[in-house]
């Protein structure tokens, strides 16, 4: 599975402004939830109850929400680079200010399984993430999050 085949250049947002974890997580399912047809207050609630497991702070500045959503379709993915690093209870206790959002259909097999995949090989690359952080606008970060590699 490829990064492309989750996002679209409308769901890469730049310098998002969130006050904290929660804030952020609300502000993403505000934004996706017309795209998916979903109320914002699950996709929410399905995030927090996913992040009540452990947190989606992976690394390197990098937090990767995920969720089971009744009435979904379809895997969705949304991009955000925040305006400024934010406390995310990351594994490495670095502060996180790139987050990809993936949204999974409550009765999904293990295709997500690929997509999480994608996601951590495209932030484990650090030229590519520190270019991501230097994007000029959310074209670029969108060719560099789906640019297919060897």
């Amino acid at each position: 599975m490829n990064i492309s085949d989750l996002i679209e250049p409308e769901r890469v947002i730049l310098d998002l402004r969130a006050r904290d974890k929660t804030h952020l997580l609300r502000e993403l399912s505000q934004r996706v939830a017309p795209a998916v047809g979903v109320d914002p207050n699950a996709i929410f609630a399905a995030l927090q109850a996913r992040e009540s497991l452990g947190s989606t702070g992976v690394g390197r500045g990098f937090a990767l929400p995920h969720a089971r959503i009744d009435g979904l379709q379809h895997l969705y993915g949304m991009f955000a680079r925040l305006n400024r690093p934010m406390e995310f209870q990351a594994i490495d206790e670095h502060p996180v200010d790139l987050v990809f959002l993936l949204l999974i259909p409550q009765n999904a097999g293990q295709e997500h399984v690929g997509a999480l995949a994608a996601i951590a090989r495209r932030f484990r690359d650090e030229t590519t993430v520190q270019q991501i952080r230097k994007a000029a606008d959310a074209d670029a970060a969108y060719r560099l999050l789906t640019a297919v590699t060897a």
